[in-house]
């Protein structure tokens, strides 16, 4: 079993700047941010932090946020959903051909003039986080297959 860890002020200072700088998010995250051994970062009600953790044994806890490895952070669906309307940079407005696509696992082709990770957003729904492969002109898809679609 992994040990989940809570963020520390100067630690989440870290995460939230990384949203600032490759998002442009200007909101605030009234939640405890907790990282696991794997990098893997989960939102929590606040209420948690009166549990002593270090006694308890949890693979997880919360709402999956997303991963910050390598001075990058990806957003899961979720994380996406939660900051998406807070963020004024590299956010993707892409078409219901492409959503569709998109949800199936596909990625979205798109000649963008960003680099990194982008939120995927139609209309007023926010996708997810894909990763702009600028030499191949597409947005790599990280959806897992357990929550694709299947094709029609």
């Amino acid at each position: 079993m992994q040990q989940l860890k809570i963020l520390n002020t100067k630690e989440r200072k870290v995460i939230l700047g990384k949203l600032k700088e490759q998002f442009g998010f200007s909101g605030a995250l009234p939640y405890v941010l907790l990282m696991s051994p794997k990098e893997k970062l989960y939102l929590v009600n606040r209420d948690i932090e009166r549990i002593e953790l270090s006694k308890l044994r949890i693979d997880a806890m919360g709402v999956y946020f997303g991963e910050y490895g390598k001075g990058m952070l990806r957003l899961s669906i979720e994380g996406a959903q939660l900051v998406g309307k807070h963020c004024t940079k590299n956010v993707v407005e892409i078409s219901e051909r492409e959503t569709k696509q998109w949800l199936m696992g596909k990625d979205v082709e798109k000649d963008l003039l960003l680099s990194g990770f982008v939120i995927l957003k139609c209309q007023e729904d926010f996708l997810g986080c894909g990763k702009y492969a600028e030499k191949d002109k597409k947005i790599l898809n990280y959806i897992p297959k357990s929550r694709r679609i299947l094709a029609e």
